[in-house]
C-alpha cells in the first residue's frame, strides 16, 4: 500500500488516523478498535465490513 495513500486515509467513523498492519493486511483505528481489510491492495473503508478488535488482539496495541 502506498505511503501517500495512507497519509490521506482516515477512519470513516471518527476521522482519526489509521495504522497499516502489514501482517494482517488491515488498516487499524485504535480509537474505535476497528480493523478495515485491504483486499487486492484496495482498502475497504466500510464500517460494516470492519473487524472489531478485542483487548487480546495484537493489532489493537
Amino acid at each position: 500500500m502506498e505511503t501517500r495513500l495512507l497519509d490521506v486515509l482516515v477512519c470513516p467513523l471518527c476521522k482519526g488516523p489509521l495504522r497499516h498492519d502489514r501482517e494482517q493486511e488491515e488498516l487499524v483505528c485504535k480509537a474505535d478498535k476497528l480493523a478495515f481489510p485491504i483486499v487486492d491492495g484496495i482498502p475497504t473503508m466500510l464500517v460494516n465490513e470492519a473487524r472489531q478488535l478485542n483487548a487480546q488482539d495484537p493489532a489493537s496495541n
